[in-house]
């Protein structure tokens, strides 16, 4: 039973008054929300501000590495250490090592560019500092809906966002209202800021309905898979970086890990693959469980104990993939937009950084008595930004790492060490990474060993550590738009690449059929990235599922 059938059997819908509405519990939506509530502060008005969070808790769905660039906090919080954020273990060294299969060749320092330097950078988890930021807007008097997502756009008569509806509740299986059916509510705003991180459904419907992507180069991703560890004390170096480069990858799929040392004998340990890669017989998950028995790797986890586990998408391209940032009553900031340096494996500062942005043109606008208009000073104010420099210095990055790691490890050099960023050439993406699966006839199948179970491990038993869980009885959130083309193309043709590309085990083929467990969904969004035939579509599952993550 669709929406309007719904609304015509049990609505109207409840719906509430913001001047903002902020779609997203993550860096930039926060920091948007906190932004809104010191302008509304400074000038002595009354501004009411609300952020919908899908999952149970803020935090609950945030996975980054993380490293993290202080700049934009210190802008948007001054006093943050006095304040408590829990940004505690600053970068004390930095490793870069190419890998081969047994070997490791460690870059000079001296030789490093700049955007693989740390120095001033902390160690974090970004779910806790997200905690934080929650923290400080609720002190402010932000209204923060957690385990409310929101799962549709409302438009005006002239076709502008005036808002979103959570999504319904209690809704079975086959489509139909159960005894504990609720309607969504209807939050209506003067301006509706979107920060869903990296390909947000509802982000995606705007960019289709406004042709926001029409002047930029397609968005190209990358999986990052996460795992926590507990440590050997005798092994931990609080602030140590490891970035590699190399192995178990071939030197033509674009990707590269991180080993990060938190503090409490903690270390992140992560892999991130381009998803533009050619061989359908790739497995990240599997290549993330090799990469770990590398010596050098190895070395810091044996002995040690495996704490939680997670993935997510992120966008990689850059400059040149950032979408138009507004269009009549809203706008897209953070990764919701792709503002991520691929090339510094960093985002979380241009989350801040853009949400602040956006809080200021929205509160300009609603201050100078305007709404639902086009927040024109907000793409303005970051063309004038310390952040666009940064993103234009490293545009070619990701393009130059796309040709291959011999090519891409010397362009990049030349670019970023030599030349500073200051090039007069700029490369652009031309395939999404769904074009880029070559047919299983052409590509050779890849032998993954069996995991341990000490060291490497299976998807089922890595989910189970990424407390993901989802009501049972509700209609599957990863949808098929045609039944038959898993079997019919995706199988066919590319030898089911669902079961690969998938780092939860949610896609399986039985007996010509492909089952779907959705209870399993980490909400990374590979399949709906990946998927050759895009057949798949994520949507928000019932409020609250998902992951919970805990000090990822």
């Amino acid at each position: 039973m669709n929406t309007q059938m719904l609304l015509e059997q049990y609505g109207p819908r409840e719906s509430m008054e913001y001047d903002v509405v902020i779609v997203g519990g993550g860096p930039a939506g926060l920091s948007s929300a906190i932004r809104l509530k010191q302008l509304a502060a400074e000038r002595g008005r009354e501004l009411s501000v609300c952020v919908l969070e899908k999952g149970s808790e803020i935090g609950a769905h945030i996975l980054s590495g993380a490293v993290m660039d202080p700049r934009a906090l210190n802008e948007l919080i001054p006093d943050w250490k006095a304040q408590g954020a829990p940004l505690d273990v600053a970068v004390t060294e930095d490793r870069f090592l190419f890998l081969s299969q047994r070997g490791a060749k460690q870059v000079p320092n001296w030789l490093l560019p700049n955007n693989f330097k740390n120095h001033g950078n902390y160690v974090v988890s970004l779910g806790n500092v997200t905690r934080w930021l929650g923290q400080k807007a609720e002190e402010l008097g932000v209204e923060i809906f957690a385990g409310f997502p929101a799962a549709e756009v409302l438009y005006g008569e002239d076709g502008e966002v005036r808002g979103v509806a959570t999504g319904n509740m209690g809704i079975g299986k086959n489509g139909e209202p159960g005894g504990s059916f609720q309607l969504g509510m209807e939050l209506h705003a003067k301006y509706t800021l979107f920060a869903e991180g990296a390909r947000g459904h509802l982000g995606r419907e705007l960019m289709d309905r406004f042709q926001l992507r029409r002047n930029a180069d397609p968005q190209v991703y990358g999986l990052g898979i996460k795992e926590l560890w507990e440590i050997d004390p005798a092994k931990h170096k609080p602030g140590l970086v490891i970035h590699t480069a190399g192995w178990p990858l071939d030197r033509d799929t674009y990707g590269g890990s991180f080993l990060y040392h938190l503090d409490n004998n903690q270390v992140v340990v992560g892999f991130v693959v381009g998803l533009g890669y050619a061989n359908p017989y790739l497995s990240p998950f599997e290549e993330f469980q090799r990469y770990k028995t590398h010596p050098s790797i190895r070395a810091f986890l044996e002995g040690g104990k495996r704490v939680s586990y997670g993935a997510r998408a992120i966008a990689a391209g850059g400059l040149m993939s950032l979408p138009e940032l507004v269009f009549p009553g809203g706008a897209l900031i953070g990764c919701e937009a792709g503002f991520l340096n691929a090339s510094r494996i960093k985002g979380s500062h241009a989350a801040i950084a853009t949400g602040k942005m956006a809080a200021q043109a929205a509160f300009d606008a609603i201050a100078s008595g305007r709404q639902h208009d086009v927040l024109a000073d907000y793409p303005e104010a970051f063309d004038r930004s310390w952040l666009k420099e940064e993103l234009h210095r490293a545009r070619n990055f990701k393009q130059w790492m796309s040709r291959g790691l011999r090519v891409g490890t010397i362009m990049v050099g030349l670019e970023q060490k030599l030349l500073g960023g200051r090039v007069p050439w700029t490369l652009h993406h031309k395939h999404a990474d769904h074009e880029t699966l070559l047919p299983a006839s052409q590509c050779e199948p890849i032998a993954y060993p069996k995991p341990d179970g000490k060291l490497t491990f299976d998807r089922l038993s890595s989910v189970f550590l990424s407390n993901a869980n989802h009501e049972e009885n509700q209609p599957a959130h990863l949808t098929l738009k045609r039944a038959t083309t898993p079997i019919n193309i995706n199988l066919a043709q590319y030898d089911g690449p669902e079961t690969r590309f998938c780092p939860a085990g949610v896609y399986e083929f039985r007996e010509q059929e492909l089952v779907i467990n959705a209870q399993n969904c980490v909400h990374c969004k590979t399949c709906d990235i990946k998927d050759p035939t895009q057949n798949i579509v994520w949507v928000t599952p019932e409020g609250g599922g998902g992951p919970n993550y805990p000090n990822m």
